[in-house]
């Protein structure tokens, strides 16, 4: 009997510790999500953000989201004709890449319209290219870009009648993405190309270098 109860005190103890170790792992990899100085990457339901998308680039080539995101990649929807906005957050996008590419951290950096009336991929390309050499620029069907805003919860609408010189309401978001996770984080405009730099280093395992 007392051997019986001592067989069972042990295997209950050794299921204790597989509990607590199974509970510390976790915590350990909730903690390495967060603590990127973000603090708002979620373990569980950051699949809600982000998906796959189809667009056209300047050459006009069809390209996929596994296409343009083969590493740390910063995406931004926003739309040519936007007068403050959008052109302030890419050049902060286009900054932090510069500062990630002294780290020897490459990041790509993808412009995708919200405004495909007036943007054509040709005209995105060059938009996004006259921001930072590197910038991707995507534009398609109104139906393509739909889908793609719908996939990270981009929101956009036309504001205005003018036909020619209307502008865009729209959500500013810059979403951090990398191969396999389209969704890693998300910043705000008022982060300074240091965070941003700061922030996808850490969550490319290359911070502090």
């Amino acid at each position: 009997m007392t051997r019986i109860f001592a067989i069972a005190a042990s295997a209950l103890l050794l299921l204790l510790l597989v509990v607590l170790g199974l509970v510390a792992l976790r915590r350990t990899s909730e903690q390495a999500l967060t603590d990127c100085g973000d603090g708002i990457v979620l373990a569980e339901g950051a699949g809600a953000i982000g998906g796959p998308f189809t667009l056209t680039d300047g050459a006009g080539r069809r390209v996929t989201d596994a296409e343009v995101i083969t590493g740390p990649t910063l995406i931004y929807f926003g739309y040519a004709f936007c007068p403050d906005i959008c052109p302030t957050d890419l050049a902060r996008n286009a900054l932090a890449a510069d500062l990630l590419a002294e780290r020897g951290v490459e990041t790509a950096l993808v412009f995708i319209t919200i405004d495909p009336e007036r943007d054509t991929p040709e005209k995105v390309s060059a938009y996004a290219q006259s921001i930072h050499p590197g910038m991707i620029g995507l534009s398609g069907s109104a139906e393509d870009v739909s889908a793609a805003a719908k996939e990270y919860r981009v929101y956009y609408r036309k504001a205005g009648d003018d036909p020619d010189f209307y502008l865009m309401d729209h959500s500013t978001f810059t979403y951090l993405a990398s191969p396999g996770r389209p969704f890693v984080t998300f910043f705000r405009s008022d982060a300074t190309p240091e965070e941003v730099a700061e922030s996808v280093a850490c969550h490319s395992g290359s911070s502090g270098t």
